[in-house]
């Protein structure tokens, strides 16, 4: 954003500010995930697994589409909040900054996604691939994007955000395939377990 302009680099710190106040709520329901989906794997109770990570789920995503939307609604006003009104060309950061928060928030589901079903596989002790999943959603994926429509494009600000965008909804549905992965081969490993009995 440095690159950009000043008004890029004040108006994404924003942007990011309010993202990390999105994310606290599904990581605090993240660690909930991962203590129950641990306590049911330690018990072989695959349906248990599958139940605690979809309520943690369904939780996370209420609470923050209804957050996201008051984002929307109130976006101006928070990112006044943030910047004020004595820089010059106040009104020109804070529509930036508002924009920024628009697009972002197209996001921030995409985060309580991935945070939730993170928490889930930490309960199932699988770390190195949502590690390599990071790698290739946010590094080869989301940053490449984020330069090319940012730097070379010409979108600024805003194609850096899409790139990041991009990058946070690939990472969702990467841990969530490796969810469902890992579930269904303990599912199976059960019913083996009940035949060879």
């Amino acid at each position: 954003m440095g690159l950009i302009s000043t008004e890029a680099l004040a108006a994404n710190q924003v942007t990011f500010q309010v993202a990390t106040i999105m994310f606290m709520i599904p990581y605090g329901i993240s660690m909930a995930a991962t203590v129950r989906v641990a306590q049911a794997a330690g018990r072989n109770d695959v349906r248990g697994i599958k139940h605690a990570v979809l309520a943690a789920m369904l939780l996370g995503v209420v609470i923050v589409a209804m957050l996201t939307v008051m984002v929307i609604a109130a976006r101006f006003e928070i990112a006044e909040v943030f910047l004020g009104r004595s820089i010059d060309d106040a009104d020109a950061m804070i529509g930036l900054a508002a924009h920024l928060l628009l697009l972002n928030a197209s996001a921030f589901v995409s985060v309580a996604i991935y945070t939730i079903a993170l928490g889930g596989l930490r309960g199932l002790n699988d770390t190195r691939v949502p590690l390599l999943c990071a790698g290739v959603a946010y590094w080869i994926i989301g940053f490449s994007l984020s330069y090319v429509l940012g730097l070379e494009f010409g979108s600024g600000a805003t194609g850096v955000w899409i790139g990041l965008s991009i990058g946070a909804a690939t990472y969702a549905a990467l841990l969530v395939l490796r969810f469902r992965m890992l579930v269904s081969r303990l599912a199976l490993q059960r019913r083996h377990t009940e035949r060879g009995v």
